[in-house]
């Protein structure tokens, strides 16, 4: 009796989370199909308009816009840290930054590892695949290369979140190097491209 109770129990945990997938992706992707036509993913000073013209409701807006751009590469990630600074000053646009990259790395983890190398194969190319997939037969050496890529933004971060779920990594190890390792690095990236930015432009100027 009892057995039968926790298959049924099973049953209904994977329809919600597959009926919450399911409308998940569907927002993400109208986003992206209204992100695209209103110039958000293509301009930043768009970005930028777009953001501040929905006043309090900005922030969640532009962490919206971080967990589309980890999940579905269409914009430049650090496009969208950048303006994360110039919009709500360091603190605050390290906060939501981190929180939409976070998000979206949980997403693109969950859903290499639900459904597998085929869907990762799909955002990315052949060859970037071919070059890190070598990483998925070496067991705890992954985990350690996993941890220094997030924390040093040197590779390519939200393919290999999605390379980590085609691994035996725990969600309890991912989540402790992302959560941990993140920030350094948002941070490091974020702050560079604003200086980056203000020299060039006081060349040109």
């Amino acid at each position: 009796m009892e057995l039968c109770i926790d298959k049924i129990n099973q049953k209904k945990t994977k329809t919600v989370v597959n009926i919450l997938t399911i409308v998940c992706m569907a927002v993400i992707i109208g986003f992206c199909i209204y992100g695209w036509k209103t110039g958000i993913f293509s301009d930043r000073s768009q970005m930028e308009t777009i953001i501040r013209a929905t006043g309090i409701w900005g922030p969640g807006i532009f962490i919206l816009i971080q967990i589309v751009q980890v999940v579905i590469p269409i914009i430049p990630g650090g496009i969208s840290c950048a303006v994360g600074v110039i919009l709500f000053g360091p603190w605050g646009g390290l906060l939501y930054n981190y929180i939409g990259i976070v998000i979206g790395s949980f997403i693109n983890f969950y859903l290499a590892r639900r459904y597998g190398q085929c869907f990762v194969k799909f955002f990315v190319k052949e060859e970037t695949y071919e070059k890190y997939s070598a990483w998925l037969d070496r067991g705890k050496k992954f985990d350690k290369f996993f941890a220094l890529a997030i924390f040093f933004p040197v590779a390519p971060d939200d393919f290999l979140c999605m390379l980590a779920g085609l691994t035996k990594m725990s969600w309890k190890r991912f989540s402790a190097i992302i959560v941990l390792g993140k920030p350094a690095s948002i941070a490091l990236y974020s702050l560079a491209l604003i200086y980056a930015g203000s020299f060039i432009e006081k060349l040109i100027v």
